[in-house]
């Protein structure tokens, strides 16, 4: 109606602003009544959130310690790690005192056979 000359600048900027007003308190709403709600109604919230992930490849090419970009996912994965170890201490956790060893294949396969293939939500 503004683009016609039947509203003003105003008015039209007002309706977009309760519109969205409304729009963010009824997400807002709906995921709270999903967070609520999600012991009875897991399927509903797992595809909820499902809905929401997007995936892109190749987000960010990394440098490694020389400042070369790392492309290849194998140096990726080995560069966050390296990361990661040198961010998070290596105090062990109580249950962590219990678990296989990781540095053999016996002890890996062992380990993925007891996760529990229901509650896995990536990979």
């Amino acid at each position: 109606m503004w683009k016609e000359g039947q509203n003003t600048w105003e008015e039209y900027r007002n309706f977009v602003r309760v519109c969205r007003e409304t729009t963010s308190k009824a997400k807002v709403h709906l995921e709270l009544n999903l967070a609520r709600e999600v012991k009875d109604n897991k399927k509903g919230f797992f595809n909820y959130i499902t809905s929401k992930w997007k995936t892109r490849e190749n987000v960010w090419l990394p440098l490694n310690e020389v400042g070369v970009l790392v492309t290849d996912d194998t140096e990726k994965a080995e560069l966050l790690n390296a990361f990661f170890a040198s961010v998070f201490s290596a105090k062990a956790d109580p249950q962590e005192s219990q678990s296989l060893p990781l540095d053999e294949e016996e002890g890996v396969r062992n380990r993925l056979s007891k996760l529990n293939i229901a509650q896995m939500h990536g990979p």
